[in-house]
């Protein structure tokens, strides 16, 4: 499942730089999250990044962006790939 970042967000800025990924930025009003590019830091790390270092905790899961644990990795290996090649 892809994270999402809630309307309780304080745009503190802490979030963004944490994400391997780079689906973390800044919204017209509150940071979002790009659900294609979240992989829940499956393949980085063992946490969520954006999660751990939020300070009001405004990072669920996202009910509309249902994925397993295979599916995370499988979309963590098509971005490294895509790094790689790009």
């Amino acid at each position: 499942m892809a994270l999402m970042i809630t309307d309780e967000c304080i745009n503190c800025d802490v979030c963004e730089p944490e994400c391997p990924n780079g689906a973390i930025s800044q919204g017209p009003e509150i940071y979002v999250i790009d659900p294609a590019k979240c992989t829940e830091c499956v393949g980085h790390f063992d946490e969520p990044q954006c999660v751990a270092v939020c300070p009001v905790s405004c990072i669920p899961l996202n009910p509309d962006h249902v994925e397993t644990k295979e599916a995370l990795q499988e979309k963590y290996q098509r971005l490294t790939a895509q790094k790689r090649s790009g």
